[in-house]
Protein backbone atom coordinates (compact mmCIF):
# COMPACT_ATOMS: atom_id res chain seq x y z
CA UNK A 1 0.00 0.00 0.00
CA UNK A 2 3.15 2.43 0.91
CA UNK A 3 3.91 2.58 -2.87
CA UNK A 4 0.26 3.64 -4.22
CA UNK A 5 0.28 6.38 -1.41
CA UNK A 6 3.54 7.37 -2.56
CA UNK A 7 2.41 7.79 -6.35
CA UNK A 8 -0.71 9.47 -5.51
CA UNK A 9 1.40 11.61 -3.35
CA UNK A 10 3.83 13.02 -5.90
CA UNK A 11 1.24 13.55 -8.81
CA UNK A 12 0.23 16.39 -6.07
CA UNK A 13 3.86 17.18 -5.03
CA UNK A 14 4.88 17.08 -8.62
CA UNK A 15 2.37 18.75 -10.10
CA UNK A 16 2.30 21.55 -7.04
CA UNK A 17 5.73 22.49 -7.36
CA UNK A 18 5.30 23.15 -10.98
CA UNK A 19 2.79 25.74 -9.71
CA UNK A 20 4.64 26.97 -6.99
CA UNK A 21 8.10 27.59 -9.34
CA UNK A 22 5.34 29.18 -11.16
CA UNK A 23 3.94 31.36 -8.96
CA UNK A 24 7.41 32.63 -7.53
CA UNK A 25 9.82 32.93 -10.58
CA UNK A 26 6.88 33.05 -13.74
CA UNK A 27 7.67 31.30 -16.98
CA UNK A 28 11.49 31.02 -15.72
CA UNK A 29 10.06 28.53 -13.17
CA UNK A 30 8.03 26.59 -15.58
CA UNK A 31 11.42 26.48 -17.71
CA UNK A 32 13.50 25.70 -14.66
CA UNK A 33 11.30 22.28 -13.48
CA UNK A 34 11.47 21.07 -17.60
CA UNK A 35 15.35 20.71 -16.60
CA UNK A 36 14.70 19.21 -13.16
CA UNK A 37 11.57 17.07 -14.50
CA UNK A 38 13.87 15.77 -17.44
CA UNK A 39 16.93 14.25 -15.53
CA UNK A 40 15.25 13.21 -12.93
CA UNK A 41 12.94 11.12 -14.61
CA UNK A 42 15.61 9.13 -16.47
CA UNK A 43 16.93 8.39 -13.59
CA UNK A 44 13.94 7.42 -11.57
CA UNK A 45 12.43 5.05 -14.34
CA UNK A 46 15.23 2.66 -13.60
CA UNK A 47 13.55 1.67 -10.72
CA UNK A 48 11.08 -0.82 -11.33
CA UNK A 49 8.03 -1.43 -9.05
CA UNK A 50 4.56 -3.05 -8.15
CA UNK A 51 1.76 -1.06 -7.47
CA UNK A 52 -1.97 -1.24 -7.93
CA UNK A 53 -1.75 -4.82 -8.63
CA UNK A 54 0.59 -4.16 -12.01
CA UNK A 55 4.75 -3.95 -12.44
CA UNK A 56 5.60 -0.71 -13.16
CA UNK A 57 8.76 1.92 -13.47
CA UNK A 58 8.72 5.23 -11.75
CA UNK A 59 9.41 8.65 -13.86
CA UNK A 60 5.83 8.40 -14.59
CA UNK A 61 4.89 11.61 -12.74
CA UNK A 62 7.64 13.28 -13.98
CA UNK A 63 7.53 12.86 -17.20
CA UNK A 64 4.15 13.41 -17.10
CA UNK A 65 4.70 17.36 -15.24
CA UNK A 66 7.20 18.08 -18.44
CA UNK A 67 3.38 17.87 -21.02
CA UNK A 68 1.69 19.79 -18.17
CA UNK A 69 4.20 22.50 -18.65
CA UNK A 70 3.86 22.56 -22.11
CA UNK A 71 0.70 22.77 -22.23
CA UNK A 72 0.44 25.54 -19.42
CA UNK A 73 3.19 27.80 -21.63
CA UNK A 74 1.26 26.55 -24.82
CA UNK A 75 -2.23 28.26 -23.05
CA UNK A 76 -0.42 31.26 -21.42
CA UNK A 77 2.20 32.04 -23.65
CA UNK A 78 2.13 30.17 -27.29
CA UNK A 79 3.66 27.69 -29.44
CA UNK A 80 6.72 29.43 -29.48
CA UNK A 81 7.55 29.62 -25.57
CA UNK A 82 6.21 26.13 -25.49
CA UNK A 83 8.82 25.10 -27.59
CA UNK A 84 11.45 26.73 -26.22
CA UNK A 85 10.69 24.42 -23.27
CA UNK A 86 11.08 21.34 -25.47
CA UNK A 87 14.33 22.45 -26.45
CA UNK A 88 15.68 22.98 -22.86
CA UNK A 89 14.73 19.60 -22.28
CA UNK A 90 16.65 18.23 -25.60
CA UNK A 91 19.61 20.42 -24.16
CA UNK A 92 19.26 19.33 -20.89
CA UNK A 93 19.64 15.80 -22.20
CA UNK A 94 22.86 16.14 -24.25
CA UNK A 95 24.63 17.81 -21.38
CA UNK A 96 23.72 15.43 -18.76
CA UNK A 97 24.23 12.20 -20.79
CA UNK A 98 27.83 14.17 -21.25
CA UNK A 99 28.19 14.70 -18.07
CA UNK A 100 27.33 11.33 -16.70
CA UNK A 101 29.35 9.39 -18.59
CA UNK A 102 32.47 11.90 -18.37
CA UNK A 103 32.41 10.80 -14.27
CA UNK A 104 32.63 6.98 -14.92
CA UNK A 105 36.16 7.68 -16.71
CA UNK A 106 37.54 8.41 -13.59
CA UNK A 107 39.76 5.96 -11.88
CA UNK A 108 38.06 6.03 -7.85
CA UNK A 109 40.62 5.68 -4.89
CA UNK A 110 40.16 3.14 -3.15
CA UNK A 111 38.44 4.38 -0.47
CA UNK A 112 35.49 5.15 -2.40
CA UNK A 113 32.17 3.91 -2.11
CA UNK A 114 30.28 5.60 -4.78
CA UNK A 115 31.60 4.66 -8.09
CA UNK A 116 30.22 1.15 -8.64
CA UNK A 117 26.86 2.50 -7.65
CA UNK A 118 27.61 5.35 -10.09
CA UNK A 119 28.48 2.74 -12.72
CA UNK A 120 24.98 0.27 -12.24
CA UNK A 121 22.69 3.70 -12.34
CA UNK A 122 24.71 5.87 -15.24
CA UNK A 123 26.02 2.91 -17.30
CA UNK A 124 22.21 2.66 -19.11
CA UNK A 125 21.91 6.03 -18.55
CA UNK A 126 23.28 6.84 -22.64
CA UNK A 127 20.82 4.20 -23.71
CA UNK A 128 17.88 6.25 -21.85
CA UNK A 129 18.53 9.49 -22.49
CA UNK A 130 19.20 9.18 -25.84
CA UNK A 131 15.88 7.38 -26.12
CA UNK A 132 14.39 9.85 -23.74
CA UNK A 133 15.81 12.30 -26.03
CA UNK A 134 14.27 11.40 -29.14
CA UNK A 135 11.44 10.27 -28.35
CA UNK A 136 10.64 13.31 -26.07
CA UNK A 137 11.61 15.50 -28.80
CA UNK A 138 9.19 13.79 -31.28
CA UNK A 139 6.21 13.74 -28.57
CA UNK A 140 6.63 17.11 -27.08
CA UNK A 141 6.73 18.53 -30.67
CA UNK A 142 3.61 16.44 -31.35
CA UNK A 143 1.74 17.57 -28.30
CA UNK A 144 2.36 21.46 -28.16
CA UNK A 145 1.20 20.96 -32.34
CA UNK A 146 -1.80 19.12 -30.81
CA UNK A 147 -2.60 21.58 -28.25
CA UNK A 148 -2.81 24.35 -30.72
CA UNK A 149 -4.93 22.47 -32.98
CA UNK A 150 -7.91 21.37 -30.24
CA UNK A 151 -7.24 25.30 -29.52
CA UNK A 152 -7.86 25.87 -32.82
CA UNK A 153 -11.25 23.66 -32.66
CA UNK A 154 -12.68 24.80 -29.38
CA UNK A 155 -12.43 28.29 -30.56
CA UNK A 156 -13.95 27.80 -33.60
CA UNK A 157 -17.05 25.64 -32.40
CA UNK A 158 -17.43 27.74 -29.15
CA UNK A 159 -16.60 31.41 -30.02
CA UNK A 160 -14.14 31.40 -27.31
CA UNK A 161 -10.46 31.23 -26.95
CA UNK A 162 -10.82 30.69 -23.22
CA UNK A 163 -13.49 28.39 -22.95
CA UNK A 164 -12.81 24.08 -22.61
CA UNK A 165 -9.42 24.17 -21.76
CA UNK A 166 -9.82 20.84 -20.53
CA UNK A 167 -10.47 19.48 -24.13
CA UNK A 168 -7.43 20.83 -25.68
CA UNK A 169 -5.38 20.15 -22.02
CA UNK A 170 -6.42 15.77 -22.29
CA UNK A 171 -7.13 16.24 -26.33
CA UNK A 172 -3.25 16.72 -26.90
CA UNK A 173 -1.95 15.38 -23.75
CA UNK A 174 -3.67 11.63 -23.72
CA UNK A 175 -2.54 10.94 -27.56
CA UNK A 176 1.17 12.59 -26.84
CA UNK A 177 1.09 10.31 -22.99
CA UNK A 178 0.60 6.84 -25.41
CA UNK A 179 3.19 7.70 -28.36
CA UNK A 180 5.62 8.77 -25.67
CA UNK A 181 4.83 5.35 -23.70
CA UNK A 182 5.13 2.71 -26.49
CA UNK A 183 7.76 4.45 -27.81
CA UNK A 184 10.12 4.57 -24.75
CA UNK A 185 9.23 1.42 -23.56
CA UNK A 186 10.24 0.02 -26.66
CA UNK A 187 13.92 1.91 -27.14
CA UNK A 188 14.93 2.19 -23.45
CA UNK A 189 14.30 -1.74 -22.22
CA UNK A 190 13.86 -3.62 -25.49
CA UNK A 191 16.57 -6.34 -24.70
CA UNK A 192 17.14 -5.35 -21.07
CA UNK A 193 13.34 -6.56 -20.07
CA UNK A 194 11.53 -9.80 -21.65
CA UNK A 195 8.50 -9.25 -24.11
CA UNK A 196 5.98 -9.66 -21.57
CA UNK A 197 7.32 -7.06 -18.78
CA UNK A 198 7.92 -4.79 -21.71
CA UNK A 199 4.61 -4.92 -22.26
CA UNK A 200 3.14 -4.74 -18.54
CA UNK A 201 5.17 -1.51 -18.52
CA UNK A 202 3.37 -0.63 -21.68
CA UNK A 203 0.19 -1.05 -20.25
CA UNK A 204 0.69 -0.32 -16.96
CA UNK A 205 2.51 2.93 -17.30
CA UNK A 206 0.08 4.18 -19.87
CA UNK A 207 -2.69 3.41 -17.02
CA UNK A 208 -0.72 6.18 -14.87
CA UNK A 209 0.06 8.24 -17.86
CA UNK A 210 -3.98 8.49 -18.13
CA UNK A 211 -4.58 9.41 -14.22
CA UNK A 212 -1.71 12.05 -14.40
CA UNK A 213 -2.89 13.40 -17.29
CA UNK A 214 -6.77 14.03 -15.88
CA UNK A 215 -5.18 15.14 -12.74
CA UNK A 216 -3.42 17.80 -14.76
CA UNK A 217 -6.01 19.44 -15.78
CA UNK A 218 -6.97 21.80 -12.61
CA UNK A 219 -3.32 22.61 -12.54
CA UNK A 220 -3.57 24.08 -15.99
CA UNK A 221 -6.41 26.30 -15.11
CA UNK A 222 -4.43 27.14 -11.31
CA UNK A 223 -1.96 28.49 -13.94
CA UNK A 224 -4.08 30.70 -15.94
CA UNK A 225 -5.67 31.62 -13.09
CA UNK A 226 -2.02 33.01 -11.24
CA UNK A 227 -1.25 34.53 -14.63
CA UNK A 228 -4.88 36.35 -14.78
CA UNK A 229 -4.31 37.61 -11.43
CA UNK A 230 -0.43 38.60 -12.15
CA UNK A 231 -1.86 40.65 -14.72
CA UNK A 232 -4.33 42.39 -13.06
CA UNK A 233 -1.65 43.61 -10.27
CA UNK A 234 0.28 45.00 -13.19
CA UNK A 235 -2.73 46.94 -14.27
CA UNK A 236 -3.37 48.24 -11.49
CA UNK A 237 0.56 49.20 -10.72
CA UNK A 238 0.38 51.14 -14.36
Amino acid sequence: MLNEILLIGSIIVIYGMTLVLYRIFGKQGLYTFTIIATIGANIEVLIVINAFGMEMTLGNVLFASTFLITDIISEIYGKKDAKLAVYLGISTSIAFIILSQWWLQYIPAESDFAMPAMKTIFSNTPRLMLTSMIVYAIVQQFDVWAYHKWWEFTKKKFGNERKYLWIRNNGSTLVSQFLNNLLFSLGAFWGIHSTSTIIKIVISSYVIFIVTSLADTPFVYCARLIYDKNKEKDKFKK
